[in-house]
């Protein structure tokens, strides 16, 4: 691969796809940090936040089917798999893997589904299941298209459509964008207001459900740019699909979260 090529693709990438205000300016997660909301308005988040993490199962779905190669394929199962409860399997927990595997807090962001095992409370899902019950929500409240607002839903489609693309260079360009977001930050910010919550409010919120994803995306941002040399490198690359749909992806992020900043300041209205 040159060198030179690569440099240039990556300073298109810095001028063109991150300053994008998916990973910028997310107005709800920093009015969310504040942990200022009612819990009517957490419930509200909850849902919409259920559904996008529940549809995107089908995403990743897609993404294995979709695949381009056997290692490509694997590397998606790895994904999707531990959503649904396989947990990430390393050397220095697989002694205690057994009593880990359904608590989000002490299963591993380390390792491989190889040799890992299932459990059905180790599902990420089922993790944020636990995060809504103090909240009163139950397992018919959420997840579902029917709870999704229209930015949610958009986002999911968007997600199914570019991650899951059969093209490789969509595929590649919404999961560098997708992955370029989720470390921007904005976990932290959901971490820091649900603490206060947890703190002053409703001390039996359990947020294993987040601060497990805050703590895996931290460890994914080192690997961005190494993950896009190799993806340079590939015969199939083009810069111009990959950047088009990185940036479409950003797009319905932001779609996403300006669905959920434009409800809570009509719920502001309302009670107003």
């Amino acid at each position: 691969m040159n060198t030179v090529d690569f440099d240039a693709f990556r300073s298109a990438i810095e001028r063109k796809l991150m300053p994008h205000p998916a990973i910028t300016r997310n107005a709800y997660t920093a009015w969310f940090a504040r942990g200022e909301m009612s819990l009517d308005q957490l419930r509200r988040f909850t849902v919409q936040f259920s559904v996008f993490s529940n549809q995107f199962l089908l995403a990743a779905l897609n993404r294995v089917v979709n695949a381009d190669s056997l290692e490509a394929a694997r590397e998606a199962k790895e994904i999707l798999l531990n959503e649904l409860g396989v947990v990430y399997a390393s050397g220095r927990d697989r002694a205690r893997r057994p009593a880990a595997a359904g608590d989000a807090a002490l299963a591993s962001t380390e390792g491989s589904i190889e040799g890992g095992v299932f459990r059905f409370r180790a599902a990420h899902y089922e993790w944020l299941l636990r995060f809504a019950e103090p909240l009163g929500l139950g397992f018919g409240d959420l997840g579902r298209r029917r709870h999704g607002l229209p930015g949610t839903l958009h986002f999911c489609d968007e997600l199914f459509r570019l991650y899951g693309s059969a093209d490789y260079n969509q595929a590649m360009g919404a999961a560098f964008a997708v992955e370029n977001w989720a470390a921007a930050g904005f976990w932290k910010e959901l971490v820091a207001g649900l603490e206060t919550v947890k703190a002053t409010r409703l001390p039996a919120l359990p947020l294993a459900f987040f601060t497990w994803h805050d703590r895996i995306e931290g460890q994914h941002r080192a690997h961005l740019w190494d993950e896009l040399r190799r993806c340079h490198g590939s015969p199939k690359f083009r810069e111009g699909p990959f950047l088009r749909a990185g940036a479409a992806m950003l797009d319905a992020v932001k779609v996403f979260w300006d669905g959920l900043d434009e409800d809570r300041r009509a719920e502001r209205s309302r009670v107003a």
